[in-house]
Parts: C-alpha cells; sequence; structure tokens
C-alpha cells in the first residue's frame, strides 16, 4: 500500500530526529526565554530549528560566536557564553547521552544532576558523620580535598577517550546515532571559544580575572568554558573516572563529591593520609589534573566540615557566615536607602527612591527568598527569625514572612 502524499516518515532513533530537536529547545529556553539570542530565534523558529537539523544532519554543524565576560560574584571567574543556537546543540547532546551515564555515576557524587544539589550533599555528609562514629560515641576525621583550576586544566584528548569508549559500548547497536555522537562530541570538546568570541562587561574586570584560570592562557588541547550545560556533564564524566578509582579500587567507603570538591570520612587519620596520596598520584598519571594544596584538609569531624555552602557538625547543619553577611549586607543595604544588585558581573549599589519601586520589591522579595531557600536546608529557624526582627527593619513594610519564616511574600499596601 502507497504511503499517503506528504507524510514523512521520521527515524526517532537518531540523534538529530526533530522531536527530539523540539524538546532540546524548549528545556533550553526555560531560563533563557527573555533573553536577545532567545527571542531573535524564536522570531524565525522553525527555520531556525529546521537549518540546525540540516546542518547536524550533514556533519555540517559547528559553534558559531561565544560571548567572554568575567563575574565577580561569588567569586572572579571568566565565563563564556554559547550562543543560543549552540546551547539548543548542548541540551540535545545531554539529554541523549545524561540517562546512559547516569546509570555509572556513583550514587554519593553530586552537582549538576537530578535530585542531587548542595542540600542533599550536605545531608549524606551529615548521616555519615553519624554512621562513622556511632552517633557521635566515637572519633572521626574527615579529608578535604579540592582539584586545582579543574575546569582550565581538563585535558580534551583525555576526555574525548572516555567518552569514545562510554558512547561505543552504550550505542554497539545503533550505528547511526553512534557515528553521530561521536563526531557532536567531539566538535564541542575541541572547540576552542577563545577563537571567536565577543568580550562584554568590563575589560577592567576581566583583566583582573588570574591567568591560570583564563582559558585565553591554557593550551588548545585544556580546558572546557565555564558556563556551558556541557561543560557541567562532561565534568561529572571526567571525574567519574576518580569516582571508580576511590569507591572500587581505593574501596572509600564514606565518599562524597560535589563538583571538584571531596570529601573522606575515617576513624584513621593515616587511612586517609593513605587515600589522599593514591588519589593524587591517579589524578596525575590519568586524568593530569593536580590536588590544591592550599584547600587540602585534614581535621577531626567534631571541627565542622565546611561542604557545599554549609558548615556541618555532629547533630548540625549551619549556614556558613559568609552567606548570613551576604544577607545582612542587602538589608543595611536597604535601610540606607540603596538596593544591592548582583548582575552576573558584578555586585552594585544603586540608590532608592524615597519609596521603593514594586519592581524593586520584587527583585528583594527574590533575592530573600533564595537565600531563605538555602537557609532552610540546614538548622537555622532561629536565624531566620533573627534576621526578620533585627535586620529587615523599614523592609518589614513591605515583605511577610509565611509558613514558619521559610519564605516571604508582598503585603498588600493600604
Amino acid at each position: 500500500m502507497a504511503k499517503p502524499p506528504g507524510l514523512i516518515k521520521i527515524n526517532y532513533s537518531l540523534l538529530v530526529s526533530y522531536p527530539k530537536l523540539v524538546a532540546a529547545y524548549h528545556s533550553c529556553r526555560q531560563h533563557k526565554q527573555h533573553s536577545v539570542n532567545a527571542l531573535i530565534f524564536k522570531n524565525q523558529l522553525f527555520k531556525n530549528l529546521a537549518t540546525l537539523r540540516q546542518n547536524l544532519k550533514n556533519y555540517q554543524y559547528f559553534p558559531t560566536k561565544s560571548i567572554c565576560f568575567a563575574v565577580s560574584y561569588p567569586k572572579l571567574r571568566e565565563i563564556f557564553a554559547a550562543d543560543f543556537k549552540d546551547r539548543v546543540v548542548h541540551h540535545l547532546l545531554v539529554n541523549q547521552l545524561e540517562p546512559r551515564f547516569e546509570k555509572q555515576f556513583v550514587f554519593h557524587s553530586f552537582a549538576c544532576r537530578k535530585y542531587k544539589g548542595g542540600h542533599v550533599a550536605a545531608n549524606y555528609l551529615s548521616h555519615f558523620l553519624q554512621q562513622l562514629t556511632k552517633n557521635f560515641s566515637q572519633p572521626g576525621f574527615y579529608q578535604q580535598l579540592d582539584i586545582s583550576n579543574f575546569f582550565a586544566r581538563i585535558d580534551k584528548p583525555t576526555l574525548n577517550t572516555i567518552l569514545k569508549q562510554h558512547i561505543q559500548r552504550y550505542y554497539n547497536c545503533e550505528p547511526v546515532k553512534q557515528k553521530q555522537l561521536l563526531w557532536l562530541t567531539k566538535i564541542i570538546i575541541n572547540h576552542d571559544p577563545t577563537s571567536n568570541y565577543h568580550l562584554n562587561g568590563s575589560e577592567q574586570l576581566h583583566a583582573k580575572v588570574p591567568k591560570h584560570k583564563s582559558l585565553f592562557n591554557q593550551p588548545k588541547s585544556k580546558g572546557l568554558p565555564i558556563g556551558n550545560l556541557t561543560s557541567q556533564f562532561f565534568a561529572n564524566v571526567y571525574l567519574n573516572q576518580l569516582d571508580q578509582f576511590c569507591k572500587r579500587q581505593l574501596k572509600i567507603k564514606y565518599y562524597l563529591r560535589y563538583a571538584d570538591d571531596v570529601v573522606m570520612l575515617s576513624q584513621d587519620k593515616q587511612q586517609l593520609q593513605y587515600w589522599q596520596e593514591n588519589i593524587k598520584e591517579f589524578l596525575q598519571a590519568k586524568l593530569k589534573l593536580k590536588l590544591n594544596p592550599t584547600k587540602t584538609k585534614l581535621a577531626s569531624i567534631y571541627q565542622g566540615v565546611d561542604f557545599v555552602g554549609y558548615l556541618v557538625k555532629p547533630h548540625r547543619i549551619y549556614v556558613r557566615n559568609k552567606t548570613v553577611k551576604q544577607v545582612k549586607t542587602i538589608l543595611y543595604n536597604f535601610n540606607q536607602g540603596m538596593l544591592w544588585v548582583h548582575n552576573h558581573q558584578r555586585q552594585e549599589a544603586v540608590a532608592l527612591k524615597a519609596k521603593p519601586t514594586s519592581e524593586q520589591i520584587k527583585y528583594l522579595q527574590a533575592a530573600l527568598n533564595s537565600y531563605y531557600g538555602h537557609f532552610r536546608q540546614a538548622d537555622s529557624l532561629n536565624l531566620r527569625k533573627h534576621l526578620f526582627h533585627q535586620h529587615f527593619g523599614t523592609l518589614k513594610k513591605y515583605l511577610k514572612p509565611v509558613n514558619n519564616y521559610q519564605h516571604f511574600v508582598i503585603k498588600k499596601l493600604q
């Protein structure tokens, strides 16, 4: 029986099927729908998606110009923001690879994984401390390791080899998709954003980025740009090699990793030092990475472990003093007639008029609710009450706490 005219057979097993590209577009625009590039892309959506699909299908896709800028909050870093079209491709690739790789990742690696945020990592660490010390009745120690200059020092040939091995194994029965994935991962990894970029924001701020943290000062075979979804995913793939080594060969029972921050627990200090030396050798030999000696720490768990924005101590999880100070700064400035603004590149105080606008109140509500969302994952009820009653000042006219100081809603003014 002949096919009705106008119907197109779609091969859903292919990486670049139209439904998968549309799904990638929608996941990409969730947090970028009001950006200029997202609106331009949406203006001719079907044409842009069709062109992108054709380029991918014909192996003619290549990343376009990135926007480079420096941010100072929460710390000074160099960011490369990919064009919206390239972000769609990033989502397409990660949507395809992530479900397969998730099965390989160890349970206690966190960051950029579903249901594996910082507060979950802190809770698991708290549970580990209790298990290790038999409900805090015995001694316990922790070893904290940080990988030096991680994103800028990722070795591209090594990452390509790791991905190639996994993709060939996962997709050995799908040769067309396997070929597409191998080609696209290589294109994205090997792309050098410093060869085609537009510098945005403050040149003076970008000049302050330490040379060893800038891709402009790395060999072409090194470094992934901070700011791309693929970089976050590839970082987990890369450090999964370390996770597997620690769990399968070193047999570390109490092990957690959040991005490039590793915590191990033991009742034996010498055991922790032995693990550290083995990890140091493994990183240098297999992943071409080094530990940061200034951030390596071995101490009693009873002093508390500074991890993922919390201070984890026996029986309690505290919010970092640094984070509390940031909230107090926002509130102090408001009560002095200034709005403390984080615009991703720098922090600045903007003078308020006699009466703040509704948009400014909404901005403060969102900022404070974000902080309080972080706070409520710790044992912080007294802290949340104290900040409201002692530091909100005139902001109480506009915001009121709900659900036992978990977040704030805007008051209806008479």
